[in-house]
């Protein structure tokens, strides 16, 4: 089932999300989305936003979804005290931030037709410490099982098999089981929703996919869990050393690279397409996207954010099955 329209969460107020939404409404791709969007935030913070930033739109208030229009800036105002547009960002915001993310997965789960776009959070402050990443909080969020990160280019995907956490915990993480769940659910979401069998790549997690020690990841869980996938007739293969994998030759064969720690697979896909990537919580009742970059406060108000990703975000989810 498509989505029709899409909730967008503001998320950190204090946050270049404003910005980069702001250019993408100017932009003629607005006039060109097939969908219904709908902020979820401050109203009278986004007006005040807007007043810094320079930016003259019309914003469609609306207290229920029906209400929405299309070609419209539909927003649900959300209520939230605030002194200035922008200011630093501390746990302030936390109470509002949680209220908009509430009200949108109540919307979603009335009505499976929604696909929903946030604006980035702190960690620091809004998922202190509980979760590791916003991917984590949405599935706990709506009962949803073990999540999988995909950064997502049409070129190259990549996937992180462990996400935001600390290096030296990585090993105890990788396990044959989660491997084969996560290279599952990636495999079944390119299935069906993008109609491509993909080349799934597996790297190890030893330099040169090798150990000191008598047993290695590669041997006691990678290499099996690859082999129970290729027996599953899913396209995958490795494990590969990350040091030269991501070589042009290499690159042209796969779809999607599933890593096993963060910097591994997101380090080398932001150096090749920047911010023309989004990162794809997959796993949930429902598309979720964020735009691939933080909050990034030292830049908040200036209006000089790369806006890529918000726009590869909605190209993407007018094109999805």
């Amino acid at each position: 089932m498509s989505s029709d329209k899409i909730l967008i969460v503001l998320g950190e107020p204090n946050s270049t999300f404003s910005e980069i939404l702001l250019r993408f409404f100017k932009s003629s791709n607005f006039q060109r989305t097939k969908k219904k969007i709908i902020l979820i935030g401050s109203y009278a913070l986004l007006k005040e936003q807007m007043k810094v930033l320079k930016y003259e739109i019309k914003l469609n208030k609306i207290s229920e979804i029906r209400k929405s229009l299309q070609k419209k800036i539909n927003i649900i105002n959300v209520n939230y005290k605030f002194d200035k547009p922008f200011s630093k960002i501390s746990s302030n915001s936390n109470e509002y931030i949680e209220s908009c993310f509430k009200l949108c997965l109540k919307i979603i789960k009335k009505n499976k037709k929604f696909s929903m776009i946030n604006g980035p959070i702190s960690k620091k402050h809004f998922l202190k410490k509980k979760f590791p990443g916003i991917t984590e909080y949405i599935a706990k969020k709506t009962n949803s099982n073990e999540p999988v990160m995909l950064i997502y280019n049409k070129n190259l995907s990549v996937s992180p098999l462990t996400t935001h956490i600390p290096i030296k915990s990585v090993s105890k993480y990788i396990k044959k089981r989660k491997i084969i769940n996560n290279i599952t659910k990636i495999n079944d979401f390119y299935k069906s929703k993008l109609k491509i069998n993909p080349n799934i790549a597996v790297m190890g997690l030893n330099p040169h996919c090798e150990s000191i020690d008598p047993v290695s990841e590669e041997k006691k869980e990678i290499i099996p869990a690859i082999k129970y996938l290729v027996n599953q007739k899913i396209k995958v293969d490795g494990p590969f050393a990350a040091d030269t994998f991501f070589l042009e030759k290499n690159l042209k064969k796969f779809d999607v690279v599933v890593g096993m720690y963060h910097d591994q697979v997101l380090t080398p896909v932001k150096t090749l397409f920047k911010f023309n990537a989004i990162n794809i919580t997959i796993g949930l009742p429902f598309i979720k996207i964020t735009p691939d970059h933080g909050p990034n406060i030292n830049m908040a108000g200036k209006n000089k954010s790369d806006p890529s990703s918000i726009f590869y975000a909605f190209n993407f989810l007018d094109k999805i099955k």
